[in-house]
């Protein structure tokens, strides 16, 4: 039975109110981040610039050195994304397939781990970087990073690695491949959606990560984008335009990552979520 035309019309009102309320900061921090700064104080506030002005993005770079926190960002997030994805990768290949004692135990701890706050480990670790003379070091951040997103990424993966044929990985065995040429050669290729979905998890975490950026990094020249945002400062005013210039251009980077590999992410969550 064919749905009534009103009720199609209604969910499709629904839906686009929906995705109103959610662009609509969005869309309120593009528009403010082009106002110039007289503009920025009005009551009540302009929707649309009276005058159109890039002088926020300008200041972001020249004033606050803000390329030099695109930069931390983006060497911090790619190595920790890629130490996670090799690492969680092996370990959920290794949990699904392989002999391992203790698999319903060690992925209760893991799920315990992804559980527990930061907080509760900032101090330690604090100390521990301390001592090694790691503190304001790309290091400081890549460690933690790695640790703190492996547990999410390799739940992900051992749940696709679990859904694929035994019988892949005995036929490699007789042909004469060993553990690490089937790992590569044919379960990484199969296993594409879920390594997107990992990837794009994981580097969202590191990108947006601020409590652990701002106590271990705490030098202008090793600040990530979302600390050097937070310390956008006036001599006797908030720089508001600058703050939002600086956070449409941080997010920019997570909006594409998501539009690119969109398919992938929903096909590798959908898929990881039918067997635990």
């Amino acid at each position: 039975m064919n749905e009534p035309k009103w009720r199609t019309g209604l969910r499709y009102v629904i839906l686009i109110l929906f995705l109103g309320i959610i662009l609509l900061p969005m869309i309120w921090m593009v528009i403010t981040s082009f106002k110039p700064d007289l503009e920025l104080g009005l009551y009540p506030p302009s929707l649309v610039p009276q005058s159109w002005t890039g002088d926020h993005y300008m200041e972001a770079f020249q004033k606050y050195n803000f390329g030099i926190y695109i930069r931390n960002s983006v060497i911090i997030s790619v190595i920790s994304t890629t130490l996670v994805i090799i690492l969680s990768s092996l370990a959920a290949f290794a949990i699904a397939l392989l002999p391992v004692r203790g698999k319903t135990i060690i992925m209760m701890a893991l799920l315990i781990i992804s559980m527990f706050p930061a907080v509760a480990v900032v101090t330690p670790l604090y100390m521990l970087l301390r001592t090694l003379g790691w503190l304001n070091s790309f290091q400081a951040l890549i460690i933690p990073y790695t640790a703190f997103n492996l547990p999410f990424a390799i739940w992900i993966l051992r749940n696709y690695f679990a859904e694929l044929p035994k019988d892949l990985f005995e036929a490699a065995r007789v042909d004469g491949a060993t553990v690490l040429q089937t790992f590569y050669q044919i379960f990484v290729p199969l296993t594409r959606p879920g390594l997107f979905t990992a990837t794009v998890f994981t580097f969202i975490s590191t990108w947006t990560e601020f409590f652990m950026a701002l106590v271990f990094n705490q030098s202008k020249e090793m600040r990530t984008i979302p600390v050097g945002i937070a310390l956008f400062n006036g001599q006797f005013y908030i720089p508001y335009g600058t703050i939002f210039a600086g956070s449409i251009v941080a997010i920019l980077p997570i909006i594409l990552i998501t539009i690119v590999f969109r398919k992938w992410v929903v096909s590798g969550l959908t898929s990881g979520a039918v067997k635990g």
